[in-house]
């Protein structure tokens, strides 16, 4: 993959392997290029410049679509945990602090919509794709290219890809420009780390198990230690981190690469090429494998997360708009202090009478949920995406009859 001469090698391999099957299908000796040439023929009225540019916008788009089929099973992975768990109530955290109660499933429906959102963000930067500079030839003059053909081999393409490709409006930047690799990287990279970020999340959640926050399990996957006995570790979660890590290494990669091309022609679009297929197989597997291995057995610590609910300090903030929020803050420092619940104090002080207490603590009002608790948020209303309908933003032309 990784070669000088902005792919030639490549382009050059590719036409002598159609000129030697036309060769055997023609009845003659593979080699013997009097008949059919790799240059002459096979290559007429083309350049490195134009195809393998283009053959990389082509690969990308299809290679992207089992990327986006992994994501959205993955989002609907969440989603459904986040049904699962829409009843179990919960302290959230802000800078890793006790911020207010919400519920586990809302926390996980979070973690589907944000994936949900990569795909929408992905199929858009795929769409940059369909513009591709065939007809350019060398450095987008159309040189030894007759009339007509550029519109003649975006025809074929469209029919024999099903892409809605077109031919740039300006060959000559088309032809020295990579920006769009650019884009579609940072599209991947987005994706990977927002997906690190949910694996870091579930490593804190699943933290101990008796010293950590000890929220949820994950699937013991392995054994974590070969002198602590039992211990396990967030092995999946750990995985996906550094395919992220990889992810955002490969789009620093592309973008030295995109900068240092020069003049009418990027030299390196190798290492772009690369860089960005090994990212879209990577996230593609980790998907799977946090889908599979990690989302679709995680348990809540039910009663765990009913104690220190019980025991949190945080409802003080729905009592601040009724007792004012300098009483709510002295509450809180007190019930902290001496341990005492937050609703003790409050009814032993005389700022509530036990009902009004019990009105503003209930978990719906709390949470933001409806009182029977099976509200499904945005994730669980998006609709699931089955991997044998999803499309890029690159409309598909019907093929002809």
């Amino acid at each position: 993959m990784i070669q000088g001469g902005a792919g030639t090698s490549t382009n050059m391999n590719a036409n002598e392997v159609i000129t030697n099957r036309a060769l055997e299908i023609g009845g003659h000796a593979k080699g013997d290029y009097s008949f059919i040439n790799p240059n002459d023929h096979t290559n007429h009225s083309q350049s490195t410049n134009d195809t393998y540019p283009t053959a990389i916008k082509i690969a990308l788009a299809f290679s992207l679509q089992n990327l986006l089929g992994e994501l959205t099973l993955l989002a609907d992975a969440f989603a459904a945990k986040g049904r699962e768990f829409s009843h179990v109530i919960k302290v959230g955290r802000t800078q890793l602090q006790d911020a207010v109660p919400m519920t586990l499933g809302q926390e996980f429906n979070a973690f589907a919509t944000t994936l949900r959102e990569d795909v929408q963000r992905l199929e858009d930067a795929v769409a940059l794709l369909g513009e591709v500079n065939m007809g350019a030839t060398a450095i987008g003059t159309a040189i030894n290219a007759p009339v007509g053909y550029k519109e003649a081999v975006i025809k074929h393409l469209r029919t024999i890809t099903g892409l809605e490709l077109v031919t740039a409006g300006d060959l000559v930047e088309s032809t020295s420009d990579t920006g769009v690799f650019i884009t579609f990287s940072g599209a991947l990279k987005r994706s990977a780390l927002k997906m690190s970020k949910i694996a870091n999340d579930l490593r804190l959640l699943s933290s101990g198990p008796q010293a950590g926050f000890g929220e949820i399990n994950l699937p013991a996957r392995q054994a974590g230690s070969s002198i602590m006995p039992g211990k396990v570790n967030p092995v999946i979660p750990e995985a996906v981190s550094q395919v992220a890590y990889s992810v955002a290494g490969a789009d620093v990669t592309v973008s030295m690469a995109v900068e240092g091309g020069q003049l009418q022609l990027n030299a390196f679009e190798p290492i772009i090429a690369h860089s960005l297929f090994q990212s879209i197989t990577w996230l593609e597997r980790a998907c799977q494998t946090f889908r599979v291995n990690c989302v679709n057995g995680i348990t809540a610590n039910e009663a765990a997360l009913e104690d220190t609910v019980a025991r949190s300090v945080t409802v003080i903030t729905a009592l601040a708009p009724v007792i004012g929020y300098a009483p709510a803050a002295q509450l809180a420092k007190q019930a902290l202090a001496t341990n005492e619940p937050i609703a003790d104090l409050v009814v032993a002080q005389g700022l509530l009478d036990p009902v009004q207490l019990e009105e503003i603590l209930k978990p719906e009002r709390l949470t933001g949920l409806p009182a029977d608790h099976g509200v499904e948020n945005t994730a669980d209303n998006a609709e699931a995406v089955p991997r044998d309908e999803m499309t890029s933003e690159i409309p598909v032309v019907p093929s002809p009859e």
